[in-house]
């Protein structure tokens, strides 16, 4: 998947993939296919995620070149 989402639109249209898909309105077809982009939208959203997590692990060094990880906690 291409960067045509930031990463809160990609998680905005995952969000409406999966109402689409909880109403079982769609037919089998449609059905696969927004399954399909889901994926891809999931996979984009988790390599941004892991990207970020790897900036700030860079920000974060010391001087020393040691890093200091910590858990991340949402508030």
């Amino acid at each position: 998947m291409d960067d045509k989402y930031t990463f809160e639109e990609a998680m905005s249209r995952l969000e409406e993939i999966v109402k689409a898909l909880e109403t079982g309105k769609a037919s089998l077809d449609d059905s696969l296919e927004l399954f399909e982009e889901g994926v891809k939208l999931v996979r984009f959203c988790n390599g941004k995620l892991e990207n970020a997590e790897l900036k700030i692990k860079k920000l974060t060094a010391s001087k020393t070149g040691d890093v200091s990880e910590s858990d991340f906690e949402t508030v």
